[in-house]
């Protein structure tokens, strides 16, 4: 019975946690063709995508300068940004950005 429980509230430890960190991918209608097309393929966190030329507030509040930019938040807080380069076009890769993620929810226990 005990071992159940400790299951249970371990698993519940985890969900709150990976709830807390998000992946906010910003972009514009005009570049739509640069999109990070994996970025919904990103685990263990919530995924957030904002237009920034329907949402200027966002676009003022996280100092959004390039599309697409991609920030992992933890809570409210963020932890790590990555900026598209000249050609419009986030150079980064999905498990870089996915070792950021499973570095933030380790870090967690």
């Amino acid at each position: 019975m005990i071992k159940y429980l400790l299951c249970i509230l371990a698993l519940v430890a985890y969900l709150t946690a990976s709830a807390q960190v998000k992946v906010v991918h910003f972009n514009a209608g005009w570049n739509s063709s640069n999109n990070v097309a994996w970025v919904d393929n990103l685990k263990d966190c919530k995924i957030k995508k904002i237009d920034i030329v329907e949402d200027k507030k966002a676009q003022k509040k996280y100092s959004i300068s390039v599309v697409p930019t991609l920030i992992i938040f933890n809570g409210s807080v963020e932890i790590k940004r990555f900026e598209a380069d000249i050609s419009f076009s986030i150079k980064a890769k999905q498990e870089e950005i996915q070792e950021v993620i499973n570095e933030l929810l380790i870090n967690k226990f």
